[in-house]
């Protein structure tokens, strides 16, 4: 699947708010280079985000990280008749990098600037969140200059208090929110793991980046992630052998296991069905075809 760079409207703001009322949501797999929270007013279909997919409806919220391909796909009925089925977000944009580089400094933001890096890939607020997080939402459709950037640092401030887990959209799963040192080791745990997915890891070797023992590591790890390291480690994998595939960087399924760290072909064929639900082949024939439509 193409995947089309898209310009987020220009504004004076920091923050850009952009509100969608129509037939159907826009209708191409892209991305940019801004952050993205969307607050589904009106409207259903698929959420595709890189290779994960899941059903949207009304009354949801997503964080959606910077320059993560994705697609707010209407359902067919939306297209039959565009003028019944219209949807309704609304959708903020911001710079996540400059954000940060202006928070750091400030002592009293430093809990926002460590939500936000924990949180820097897609994501779904809770429903016991989501009032919250909507009521402050559509009050800022309304703002501009000081008012909404205040207005936007007090919805990060109410999610980095207040929100204790959230769903995945890299996994399907939900994880706590991890805070203080937690944080930080398990930031070690996956720069390591992001740095070295292709090569083989051993429990030993990641282990040892916590200074615990391969079984100590192994109990600690699914406490905070609610899943085993080498579950976590397939994901990564799994998830660079779609991106390779999608992009057309591939001599062959073999080239592909070996290139994400799989020690046979064999293996990476059963790992990745179980993980997408088809086999290598079928979902490489299947994005051949979209990148020919």
């Amino acid at each position: 699947m193409n995947v089309v760079q898209f310009a987020v409207p220009l504004s004076k703001d920091s923050i850009v708010i952009e509100e969608d009322v129509l037939p159907y949501f826009y209708n191409y797999f892209h991305r940019h280079g801004e952050m993205q929270i969307t607050l589904i007013v009106k409207g259903e279909g698929n959420l595709i985000i890189d290779n994960y997919t899941q059903r949207f409806s009304a009354g949801e919220v997503y964080f959606i990280a910077a320059n993560q391909p994705h697609i707010f796909q209407s359902d067919p009925s939306y297209f039959e008749d565009t003028i019944k089925n219209k949807v309704h977000a609304i959708h903020l944009y911001f710079d996540s990098e400059t954000l940060l580089s202006s928070f750091v400094s400030l002592p009293e933001l430093g809990q926002i600037m460590h939500f936000i890096e924990n949180v820097n890939y897609g994501i779904q607020i809770p429903q016991e969140n989501s009032a919250e997080v909507i009521a402050v939402v559509q009050k800022m459709v309304a703002l501009s200059g000081v008012p909404r950037l205040l207005k936007f640092i007090e919805l990060l401030h109410y999610l980095s208090i207040d929100l204790k887990e959230f769903k995945s959209l890299s996994s399907g799963n939900s994880r706590k929110v991890i805070g203080g040192k937690e944080s930080l080791r398990m930031d070690k745990i996956y720069k390591f793991t992001l740095s070295n997915y292709a090569k083989d890891i051993s429990l030993d070797m990641v282990a040892e980046i916590c200074h615990m023992t391969p079984q100590a590591f192994c109990k600690y790890f699914k406490k905070h992630t609610s899943k085993t390291y080498i579950t976590f480690l397939h994901e990564i994998r799994i998830n660079a052998a779609c991106d390779k595939i999608i992009k057309g960087e591939i001599d062959g399924i073999s080239s592909v296991a070996f290139a994400t760290g799989f020690n046979s072909a064999i293996n990476f064929n059963k790992v990745f069905k179980k993980f997408t639900g088809v086999a290598p082949r079928d979902y490489l024939k299947k994005y051949k075809v979209q990148q020919l439509a």
